[in-house]
Order: structure tokens, then C-alpha cells, then sequence
């Protein structure tokens, strides 16, 4: 039951403890706690925030932006960086602020933040920084977020070298509470040092929620005896850099070692003295050796028992060595657990030089270099409990450890090792939002090839578009500077984001101008760093800013490409070229001529932020909504080739996959109207029906048994990037605190939230320090709350679970992936990703269609991941009571009262699936025919409607007598397509039913505007195809009247029948007759597949004009070889077939 009081406003409030907090939050309120503590030392000082935002600090920004009034009060200044570097300078420059006498305050503390390639960037400035030193009531922290497992970022990394390399100390936190602990010991340690301090943080800690102890005296610190140099540590005027480096190597190193030893930095945890085997590690690795002793079954007693003793290291360098030598005296083996490149090894290393019987354990199992033993903690990737427990439990065997309970631990792993051999049946690969810009800036000219920038952008390289290879940030085109002479490639695009502009990557560009290189820039303003958050650029860059700049640095060719739906003042840009969207291929053909560095301005708003801008009435919203009608569309999925965006989603009919607007993820960009097809309609004055098109009683519900909590309980929530799925994480989080439990939750960030797979880990305690390493491990998982089947399926997912452990609810909704733009057959093996999980989990799986039960409960499927928790609930798989997860629901604030109906729902729909079931099937969905027969029918009416009973009856003609059933089907689909080929005629007759069409989806009086290019009125357009052209609503009655005229179709009267697209069409017909009549004859089980095959070869000819014609010479070609096959008996079907 719910026990405590708690607000969201507790996480900032010193007055209260414990509090729920992320690794982000904590940063926050860590500037607040110093803040206090030097206040209650009686001194009067100021912090100081600046750096600059990525994964997995990416929020620190929006965070410190959005707490800004509660950090005023604590005399905190937050100023975004530039970049990585100037921020440290500006840092540098705050610990100088009492230097000449004029400081306001007694010392400024501060607080960088950046990823860690700004880490690498940030070398100079950290060396210069660190040996000057800092202001004695001041300090630095650097927070450095490193990626080991590179997962959003374009190389692995860990920082900790770059700042061993600048002589600054490192404390390495396990976890949010030891971020806030270890950030006060930090400045403590910088202002008795002299040193900057690095903070280490990764996905693991930092982008972790956890209940901590958020008390600002926690911490007691001591200040050592140390015997300092004349003037002490601190910064100082007139200083000599061969002064500044005696003191680093004579005290300055030394007084950081001595400060870790006075507070304890590094302790035993586990053991006492004469134990002969110890295993020491840090910060997550800390967590993870924790979790893979427990997974031996190794606790503290047992450990004592069998001569272990572990060792937790707070600050991994410089190492304690008076602590460390001390905790390995009577040792004879020491294991050192740590991921990457070795930093405590190599110190331990160092430390027991001398102590010959002593052997150490790291990355190999000793020796070194070359002549190293087996390999035992590898520097590749990360390491995980599992690994570090099979690992350790083999030292242990090996060392005469062996215990009935070691014993059960390896076997249980290794059982658990053997059934993670789930196949990876699909991926989700994040891809561009609904109506990002980048879209449309990325293509390239046919012939021409570009480079990808820095985040958002660089997932372009999985997206067809001759864009391969990339730089670091701010290095874009440099790199073909350098390639540029040695190449037979004239002239490269480089597509270069506002942000990264405005960071560096303007000096990549005068660069290139200086040496004279062939390039283009395509330089996209989307007015936000999409990748963290949304951010604006520093210092309000805009378009025109950006414009004058390039100008002022010399580059003679320059365009500005807007969409004119953006409220862009075109009289500000003078000297430029202004083009149009629609005008990009041209502008972009042209400038690839140019010789020396040209420049395409992009100008169009992140799709993202200007979603986030509508909901809070800062961005225009056009009264505009695109609707396809189906019987129109013709499948060729022109329109995702020509939008590559995600709310092109198909619709399934019996006449072939079609394509409809997913309207909860449009983001009004209309670059889908550009596909060649007159299926587009828009609408005006029309509201997407948000009501639930079910009203839905729910009876009073059974409470379920709640699980009972043994060590931990592990719950894994899968998703889409970007849809709530990290709302769910939270949620959970927030009722454990409210039911007095502890949690630990990890969340992801950076690529993954573009429409990628996310996983969220979960654990839930009865004590907050219960919980260890928060990242579940292979077969660990007691719960799966499975958002998106695709990633629920997956073998990273599944690899979690444990048949007869692991319990799941998974929306079983069909949510496609990014390939379908690109690829009209793209289908995702459903049935398969079902089964996999069906096979792993059997009974303890329940999946439901929650986005179509949302949809037709709610209005609005956004509730589907809500209903999911709701149901896992249900079936006891979450140790919550309900009256905290209530209260943790009204506590978020967002749709209070749909979100808690949405929970019901879920509760509703497992317990009762088939009446779920029921209610998402709208009534008015047509029951498609099934049978061969029924197909058969269903076209003869389509045909009679189309044109006469004659052609139905010719349609039917053709298919009797054939006996074979394999080739009588793929005749009737084939067949079918051609006799009713789409001429003005029908599109006229099917374009009239788009009113009726539309109101079925949408409310509202609204307008229809039609979008066509009627062949004898369009011109060409830009992209060299006929331009289409708006046609308001008063063209529904010329369209009735044209629909009347069917009769002229293939009649010397028909006006259009006299166009070559036309002509071609019923030269198809005759053609298809003639080969079934050659083939038939021919038909053999030798030949079977390829006349299948050739049967349904016009189902392949689809679209309109152009795409059309692309697609026909396709079919000619496979047709050619289809009868090849036939003509010689079938001798290579199997091939010609595949």
C-alpha cells in the first residue's frame, strides 16, 4: 500500500529524502547540495554549469533550462557551451574570478558536461585548465558520458585515459546515488588539489532512475594532512608552466591519492584481512561483479567463508595505493573486473611490482603484452553478470573454491547461455520522424554521391541514397579535402546540420574554402539539435545568420532552399538564390557543376519540434490533412519513395496492398502528395475523430495475486522510440518509491527514440540496496511489458526471458518499419516474431491488439503502452499495488483520467480477449473474400462496375477450363489488373466516392482539394515529370460527369485513348492473352512456377504515368525470361522463380 507523501517537486526540494531521481536530475540537484553545504560552511559562492549536450548526456541542458529558478536560489548560473572545448574554457575562466580581487562571490564550483568525443576535443583546454589549477572555494567536475557499447554514438569510447593524459583524478560513480555522493567528494577533492575532477558517467548510471538518499550533508568529508608547496595548490597569477608542472608531479597527484585515502574512496566491502582471493572493480563494473556474485550465490557470509574479499573502488585515479595495499596484504590472487581498457589493472600493476607471489587478473589471466595468459575481462564492447559470474565461478573452481552452490549458479548460467540462441527474426532501425526534413534535404542528384553528418543525419546512410561515410562533429567535408586530389570523383554534396554548424563545423567550411575543394554544403536549418531533445542553437542562430556568414567567408554560390509552409522573410536573404522545395533536384544539379565550395541553405523545422511546438500553440498548424483513397491508389508506393516518411503505412485489400496516412504520426509535411498518383486528396475544415468508436462497459475486475519479490524483480519494457515507451519505465519507477520499494530504472536515449527499438530494464526491491547492476541480464527477466512485437520478438529481448520465469503481454499490433518506404513488398515475418515468442514463453504470454483497442476505445492509439502495463498488471506480473500506480499516474499529469481508463482497459482485455478482440474490429471493416471462387466473383463485379458485363464476362471466359489451381488463381489476379487498367475514366468514377471515404475517418464540414496531373494539361515539373496540379471541390462534378463517359474506354472516340500510356495498356492485354495461350498448352510440374510466375507478372505494373511506364519495362524484362524458361521445358524454374 501506498505510505509516503511525494511530489515531483521533492527531487529538487533539500528538504526531502529520499527522493526518486535520474542520473540527470541528480546533476541538478548536486549544484543545489553544494550550494548548501557551502553555505553552512559560511561561505558565500556560486556555480557555474556549462558544456554541451549528447548521449548519454544528452537532457542535462533541458534539465538545468527547465530548473533554472530553483538554481537561481542557490546562486547557479547555467550557459550552455558553444561546444565542448569553449565551455571548458569558460570554466577555466570561472576558477579566475577572484584572482585580481574583483570576484562577487567567495569561490565559483563548477560543472562541465559532454560526451566523450568532446572529452577528446576538450584535451587542450583540460590540460592547460588542470595545470593552472583551481580557486581554493571553487572547483571543477567534469562529467563525462561515455558510450562503451557505442549505441548512440559513431564510435565507442571511454574517457577516462583523456583525463589520466591531463593528470585530473577520476571518480567512477555506481549509480544516481553515488553521482550525487561522489560529485560532493569531487569539488571537495578539486579545491584541496588544485585538480579538475572527472566525473564518469555512462548509459548505466546516468541514464538511470533510482530512490536515493538526496540529504546535502550525506557526505562527511576530511581534509588530510598534507604538506604543501609555498602558495598552496590553487590557481595563482603569474604563473610559469614549468612551475605549474613541478607542482602537478611533486603534490598535486599525491594530494588527490591523499584525499582518497582520508575519505575512504576505496574500501573493503566484503572479507577480512587473510582472505586469499579478492576481486576489486568500480562504478558499473562495481555493480555488475555484485550481481555475478549473487548469481553464485555468494553473499557476504559465504564470501567470508571461502576467503574472498571485494574491494569497491570510488576513485580510480590516482588509486589509493596506502588503502590498496592494505586490503591485498595476505593476499595471493587479485582479480580486477573492469570493461575497456584497463585503468585500475595497470595501477594494481604498478602497486605490487615488487610482491612477486602475488598474481593479478584482468584483462588476461596474467602476463602481459604478448606474453599474456588467457584471456579473461576482454576490452571489446562491455561486460555484463553473466559473463563476469561464468568468469569468476571458473577462478573460483580452478582456485579450490568449489561449493554445491558455485556449482548450481554455473550451471544455471550455463543453461541460461543455451537458451539465449534466439534467432534475430527482424530489426527496427530508427529512421526519420514522420515529416523530417531530412527526407527530403538528403537526396541527391542521380550520378552524385554526399557524406553524412553528425546525429540525425547520420542515419541516412542506411537509406539508398548514394550517402556513405562520415566525420567526427564538426570535421564534415574536411575529410574530402583531403581525398578530393587523390580521386577521379569531380564534386561531393556534405549535408551539415544548424547544429553542428554552429558548434564547428564552420571552420570544416572555411577550410574547404581555403584549399579551393569541390564541394557543396548542404546545410539543413531545422531550428533544433534533434538527436537530445529538441534544443535551440546557441546564441539563437538563424537561416539568415548562417546566409551572411557564408557570404562573409567567401562563398560565390550560394541558394536557399525553404518549405513554403514555414514562415520564412525571404526579403532578408539579398544576393541569393531562393528556390522552392519542389526546386531542391534542379538547384542541386546546378550548384554540382560549380568549382571551389558552394552552399544549399536548407530551411525547414524539425518535424519532432514542431509537433512539441503545435501541442503548445507556438508553431502554425495548417488546417490540412492528407487522405488517400484507396480504390485509387494503386500500391506502387511512389509516394514513400518520394516522402521516405513513416506515416505512409500500407493498407491491405483485396486488390493488393494499398497505402493510407497514419494520422497520429503526420506531421503535415505533404511530401507525400509529390508520389505520381491522383489517390492524394486533401482536406480542410476536417478533425481526426478522436472519439472511441465503442462504448465500452467494464465489469468489476478480479485483483490479481501480486508476486512476491525475491532479491529483485526484473521487468524489461520494449517499444518504438518516441511513443511513451519511457513513461511506462518511470511509471513503475514512481509507484515502487510510492509503495516504499526500491527501483533502479534504465532508459534509453539518443538514435533509438527516432522510431527505433527501445528497452527499458527495471528493477524493483523491497530496499533501495538491494539493487545492483539495474541492467537485466540473460534470462533474468520476470516480466516482459512488450510494446511493439518486432523488438518484444527480438533475440536481444528474448535472450532476457526464461520459459517458466518470464511472463509477457505484447501489443500484437502490426507496427511497420522504416524499410517500407523504400520497398513496396517490405512485409515484417509476424507470424514468425509470434511464434518465437509463443515457443519461449508458451502460456505465459498473452498478446492483444492494443492499438486497435485503443483506437476504438479511447480515439487515439498513443494509450496502446499504458493498456499493455495495464494487463501485465493484471496477470501478476508487477509486485505494485494499485493504488500507487494510480497515484503515480496522476502524479505524470498527462491525460490523467484516459491514461487510468487506458490501465482499466488493459486489466479488461487479458482477462476477457475474445470480447477485446471484438471491440477493436470496427463494425463497418468489409469481410474479404477467401475462398478462390469468392476472389473470382469479387472481380467479375469490380469488372461489370468498371465497364460492362461484356468484360466481366471476357475476364470469366479466359479462366474456364483451367484445372490447375496454382495457375487459375495467379490468371485471376493478373488478368484482372490489366482488364482494369486506371484511365481518366475510372479514376473520375473512384475519385467521386472520396467524400464518402473520408468521413469515415475524419469529422468536420470540410473542403477537398484533388491532386493530379492530367496529362493534357500539366507541364513538366522539377523532378522532370509531369507537375501535379490542386483542383478545388468544384471539380466533383466534371468528375461525375467524366465517370458517365466510360462507355468511350478503347473506342476510336476515347480522347485519351490516343496516348502512348494508354496504348500501352491494351497492347498488355492482348499480349497476356497471347502468352497464356502459348503457355497453357505448356503446362508441366516442370513448368508450373513459371507460368505462375508469368500469370501474376502484372500485378508488378503498377502506378501512374511514369512510375508506370519504369515498372512495365521491368515486367517486359522478367516476362522475357519467364518464357525463355517455358519455351526451353522448365529446365531452371526453381531459379527463374526465386
Amino acid at each position: 500500500m501506498t505510505t509516503q507523501k511525494i511530489s515531483l517537486n521533492d527531487r529538487f526540494d533539500l528538504e526531502k529524502s529520499p527522493v526518486l531521481l535520474n542520473g540527470t536530475q541528480a546533476l541538478v540537484r548536486l549544484m543545489m547540495m553544494q550550494s548548501a553545504r557551502d553555505r553552512a560552511a559560511g561561505l558565500n559562492t556560486a556555480g557555474y554549469v556549462t558544456g554541451y549536450r549528447g548521449s548519454p548526456l544528452g537532457g542535462v541542458d533541458l534539465q538545468m533550462q527547465r530548473s533554472e529558478k530553483k538554481l537561481a536560489e542557490h546562486n547557479v548560473r547555467f550557459e550552455p557551451g558553444l561546444n565542448e572545448d569553449l565551455a571548458a574554457t569558460m570554466l577555466w575562466g570561472s576558477q579566475q574570478a577572484e584572482l585580481r580581487g574583483e570576484g562577487k562571490y567567495d569561490g565559483v564550483y563548477g560543472l562541465w558536461y559532454g560526451k566523450g568525443p568532446g572529452v577528446d576535443r576538450t584535451g587542450d583546454v583540460m590540460r592547460h585548465a588542470n595545470m593552472a589549477g583551481t580557486s581554493p572555494h571553487g572547483g571543477v567536475l567534469m562529467a563525462m558520458g561515455d558510450d562503451h557499447t557505442g549505441e548512440s554514438s559513431t564510435v565507442l569510447h571511454q574517457s577516462e585515459w583523456a583525463m589520466v593524459d591531463a593528470y585530473m583524478p577520476v571518480v567512477s560513480p555506481a549509480g544516481v546515488q553515488e553521482i550525487l555522493d561522489y560529485g560532493i567528494y569531487g569539488w571537495a577533492l578539486s579545491r584541496f588539489s588544485g585538480l579538475w575532477v572527472g566525473l564518469k558517467t555512462m548509459k548505466d548510471t546516468v541514464e538511470a532512475t533510482s530512490v536515493v538518499n538526496g540529504d546535502p550533508n550525506r557526505m562527511k568529508l576530511i581534509t588530510p594532512e598534507f604538506d604543501m608547496p609555498d602558495g598552496g595548490l590553487s590557481i595563482r597569477l603569474g604563473d610559469t608552466p614549468h612551475l605549474q608542472e613541478a607542482r602537478m608531479i611533486d603534490y598535486k597527484r599525491f594530494a588527490a591519492e591523499a584525499f582518497s585515502h582520508a575519505n575512504k574512496m576505496d574500501k573493503r566491502v566484503w572479507g577480512k584481512r587473510g582472505a586469499k582471493i579478492g576481486f576489486a572493480a568500480a562504478g558499473k563494473n562495481w555493480l555488475d561483479l555484485v550481481h555475478a556474485l549473487s548469481l553464485l550465490n555468494i553473499d557476504e557470509n559465504e564470501a567470508e567463508r571461502l576467503g574472498i574479499t571485494t574491494y569497491k573502488i570510488g576513485q580510480t585515479f590516482p588509486l589509493d595505493m596506502q588503502g590498496f595495499h592494505e586490503w591485498a596484504d595476505g593476499l595471493d590472487l587479485v582479480v580486477v573486473v573492469e570493461e575497456k581498457r584497463k585503468l585500475i589493472e595497470v595501477q594494481i600493476k604498478e602497486a605490487l611490482f615488487n610482491d612477486t607471489h602475488r598474481r593479478v587478473y584482468g584483462w588476461h589471466k596474467g602476463g602481459a603484452g604478448m606474453e599474456h595468459g588467457e584471456e579473461l575481462f576482454p576490452t571489446r564492447g562491455a561486460l555484463d553478470p553473466i559473463l563476469i559470474a561464468e568468469k569468476i565461478g571458473g577462478i573460483l573452481l580452478e582456485e579450490g573454491r568449489e561449493t554445491d552452490g558455485i556449482r548450481a549458479g554455473l550451471e544455471a548460467l550455463n543453461e541460461a547461455r543455451r537458451s539465449d540462441n534466439a534467432e534475430d527474426i527482424a530489426a527496427r532501425l530508427p529512421y526519420y520522424c514522420a515529416g523530417c526534413p531530412h527526407n527530403s534535404s538528403t537526396k541527391v542528384p542521380e550520378g552524385s554521391r554526399a557524406y553524412a553528418g553528425i546525429g540525425c543525419h547520420y542515419m541516412v546512410q542506411w537509406m539508398d541514397r548514394e550517402t556513405t561515410g562520415f566525420t567526427h562533429m564538426g570535421g564534415e567535408g574536411a575529410n574530402w579535402i583531403g581525398e578530393a586530389p587523390f580521386s577521379n570523383t569531380e564534386h561531393v554534396f556534405q549535408n551539415l546540420g544548424d547544429g553542428t554548424y554552429n558548434h564547428s563545423g564552420v571552420l570544416a567550411i572555411r577550410a574547404a574554402i581555403a584549399a579551393g575543394t569541390n564541394i557543396t554544403y548542404k546545410i539543413l536549418y531545422n531550428d533544433a539539435v534533434a538527436m537530445t531533445g529538441g534544443q535551440h542553437n546557441e546564441g539563437d542562430l538563424d537561416a539568415y545568420r548562417i546566409v551572411e556568414e557564408l557570404k562573409a567567408m567567401g562563398v560565390k554560390n550560394l541558394a536557399v532552399v525553404y518549405d513554403q509552409k514555414e514562415d520564412v522573410d525571404l526579403s532578408r536573404f539579398k544576393g541569393v538564390e531562393i528556390h522552392e522545395r519542389a526546386e531542391m533536384p534542379n538547384v542541386q544539379k546546378a550548384y554540382r557543376k560549380h568549382k571551389g565550395v558552394s552552399a544549399i541553405v536548407y530551411i525547414q523545422t524539425c518535424a519532432a519540434e514542431k509537433r512539441r511546438r503545435r501541442k503548445r500553440g507556438l508553431f502554425p498548424d495548417p488546417d490540412k490533412r492528407v487522405f488517400i483513397n484507396e480504390d485509387v491508389c494503386e500500391g506502387c508506393g511512389d509516394c514513400g519513395v518520394q516522402s521516405n516518411c513513416v506515416a505512409v503505412v500500407p493498407n491491405e485489400t483485396e486488390l493488393g496492398r494499398k497505402r493510407a496516412i497514419d494520422q497520429s504520426q503526420c506531421n503535415k509535411d505533404f511530401s507525400c502528395i509529390d508520389g505520381f498518383c491522383p489517390s492524394f486528396v486533401t482536406l480542410e475544415g476536417a478533425k481526426i475523430r478522436k472519439e472511441p468508436t465503442t462504448e465500452l462497459t467494464i465489469p468489476d475486475l478480479p485483483m490479481p495475486d501480486l508476486p512476491k519479490i525475491d532479491g529483485t524483480h526484473n521487468v524489461v519494457i520494449t517499444g518504438v522510440g518516441g511513443t511513451g515507451v519511457v513513461t511506462i519505465g518511470a511509471l513503475l519507477a514512481q509507484a515502487a518509491q510510492l509503495d516504499g520499494k526500491g527501483a533502479g530504472m534504465m532508459e534509453m536515449a539518443g538514435l533509438a527514440q527516432k522510431g527505433g527499438a527501445v528497452h527499458i530494464h527495471c528493477r524493483l526491491a523491497e530496499r533501495p540496496e538491494d539493487i545492483s547492476a539495474i541492467r537485466v541480464a540473460t534470462g533474468e527477466a520476470h516480466a516482459l511489458i512488450g510494446g511493439d512485437l518486432v523488438v518484444s520478438a527480438g533475440h536481444k529481448t528474448l535472450g532476457l526471458t526464461r520459459a517458466g520465469r518470464t511472463g509477457a503481454v505484447v501489443n500484437s499490433h502490426q507496427i511497420i518499419t522504416g524499410d517500407f518506404t523504400r520497398d513496396t513488398e517490405f512485409q515484417m515475418p509476424y507470424d514468425r516474431l509470434s511464434l518465437a515468442l509463443e515457443a519461449r514463453l508458451q502460456d505465459d504470454v498473452a498478446m492483444f491488439d492494443a492499438s486497435d483497442l485503443a483506437k476504438a476505445a479511447l480515439g487515439d492509439s498513443i494509450f496502446s503502452n499504458m493498456m499493455i502495463f495495464g494487463a501485465a498488471w493484471q496477470r501478476g506480473l508487477l509486485p505494485l499495488s494499485f493504488e500507487s500506480l494510480m497515484q503515480a499516474i496522476e502524479m505524470n499529469g498527462a491525460a490523467v483520467e484516459r491514461n487510468k481508463r487506458a490501465f482499466e482497459i488493459g486489466r479488461w482485455a487479458v482477462l476477457y480477449p475474445e470480447d477485446a478482440k471484438a471491440v477493436s474490429q470496427p463494425d463497418n471493416v468489409v469481410e474479404l473474400p477467401k475462398s478462390l471462387t469468392e476472389k473470382i466473383a469479387f472481380r467479375e463485379n469490380h469488372l461489370t462496375d468498371y465497364q460492362s458485363k461484356g468484360l466481366a464476362k471476357r475476364y470469366t471466359k479466359m479462366l474456364d477450363g483451367i484445372e490447375d489451381r496454382d495457375v487459375k488463381a495467379a490468371m485471376a489476379m493478373g488478368y484482372h489488373k490489366l482488364l482494369s487498367y486506371k484511365d481518366e475514366y475510372e479514376v473520375a468514377r473512384l475519385l467521386i466516392t472520396s467524400r464518402d471515404k473520408a468521413r469515415a475517418q475524419f469529422d468536420g464540414d470540410f473542403n477537398m482539394t484533388f491532386h493530379m496531373a492530367p496529362p493534357l494539361l500539366s507541364k513538366t515539373g522539377p523532378n522532370g515529370r509531369p507537375q501535379k496540379r490542386e483542383f478545388g471541390q468544384w471539380l466533383e462534378g466534371p468528375l461525375r460527369v467524366m465517370a458517365k463517359f466510360k462507355g468511350l474506354r478503347g473506342t476510336p472516340f476515347d480522347p485519351f485513348g490516343y496516348t502512348a500510356e494508354r496504348k500501352m495498356e491494351r497492347a498488355l492485354i492482348k499480349q497476356y492473352e497471347a502468352d497464356m495461350a502459348e503457355v497453357l498448352p505448356k503446362l508441366t510440374d516442370q513448368t508450373r512456377d513459371a507460368i505462375v510466375a508469368l500469370a501474376e507478372l502484372p500485378l508488378q505494373i503498377r502506378g501512374f504515368g511514369p512510375v508506370k511506364q519504369a515498372n512495365e519495362a521491368k515486367a517486359e524484362k522478367r516476362r522475357e525470361e519467364l518464357l525463355a524458361v517455358i519455351r526451353a521445358g522448365g529446365t531452371s524454374t526453381a531459379k527463374a522463380a526465386e
